[in-house]
Order: structure tokens, then C-alpha cells, then sequence
């Protein structure tokens, strides 16, 4: 008897080791000081780290103000999705909102990932990027994206 419970014990340990793993580039996105009705669009990157097909399969804020959307579609081993979160800009005042994020990964099928920022008429306004810091952003945006997932892999 003892030997069956050593085998189902080890095989649970095998089915674990070898998973989905979800894994993002920041569990907070800190908007800073933003005018009222402004974009209030913010994006997470969500990572597969494991060795399985990672499926979200929902993303649940903790109110009406904030909007996610995401894709079901299976995100496979060592690739990337974004959430997209929306939130209310013409709330004025200090936000710090709770989104919950459920998918197949095995030891944290809840996430929890949060916004927070403050909405304020006398923020400054924002900065417009030229094409050319358009394209550095995203070259560093990859390229910190690309040692995430290097880092992701040596754990």
C-alpha cells in the first residue's frame, strides 16, 4: 500500500513539473498623474514558461470602471498574449484597481494583477512620441520582453 501511495505521489510531482506556467512582465501597472479622459488603455504581457498550452480563461475585474480583454486562445510554451485593461479616466481622483486573471496553470490558476494611477485635472499632459522614439520604445520594449523570457527559462 505504501508503494502505491510513493507511486501516485511521484507521478503528481512528474504532471506538475511538467506544466503551463503563467508568468508576467509586471503584476502593476502604475499609470502616475493623468488628465481626466484620457487614454486609459494599459497592456500586460502574459508569458507561457512551462512545457503546456497556457489557456486564460478569464480575466475578472474588481469593478464596472475597469474593462480587460484578453484572447482565449492557447498561448504556447515560451510565447506571449497581452491583456489588454482598460480603465475609466473620467473617475477623478486616486485609483488602485484588483483585476483577476484565470487560467489552466496548475499551482496559481488565480493570478491577481493591479492598476493603480490618479486621475487628475492638473496632471501634466502627455508627452507625444516622435516616429523615431515610437520605434525605440518598442525595440526596448522587445528587447526587454526577449530577457524576461531568458531569465523565465534558467528558473
Amino acid at each position: 500500500m505504501k508503494t502505491l501511495f510513493a507511486g501516485i505521489a511521484l507521478f503528481g510531482t512528474i504532471a506538475l513539473a511538467s506544466a503551463q506556467t503563467i508568468t508576467f512582465d509586471k503584476t502593476t501597472y502604475e499609470y502616475g498623474a493623468i488628465k481626466p479622459n484620457s487614454d486609459g488603455t494599459r497592456f500586460f504581457t502574459v508569458t507561457n514558461t512551462g512545457d503546456k498550452p497556457l489557456i486564460i480563461s478569464n480575466v475578472k475585474p474588481a469593478c464596472g470602471c475597469t474593462t480587460p480583454e484578453f484572447s482565449q486562445d492557447p498561448i504556447l510554451p515560451g510565447k506571449s498574449a497581452k491583456i489588454k485593461v482598460g480603465y475609466a479616466t473620467a473617475n477623478a481622483g486616486p485609483f488602485n484597481k484588483m483585476i483577476e486573471v484565470f487560467s489552466n496553470d496548475p499551482v496559481n490558476s488565480r493570478s491577481i494583477i493591479y492598476i493603480k494611477g490618479d486621475v487628475n485635472a492638473n496632471a501634466p499632459e502627455p508627452k507625444v512620441l516622435t516616429p523615431a522614439e515610437q520605434k525605440a520604445a518598442a525595440k526596448a520594449e522587445k528587447k526587454a520582453a526577449k530577457a524576461a523570457k531568458k531569465v523565465a527559462a534558467r528558473n
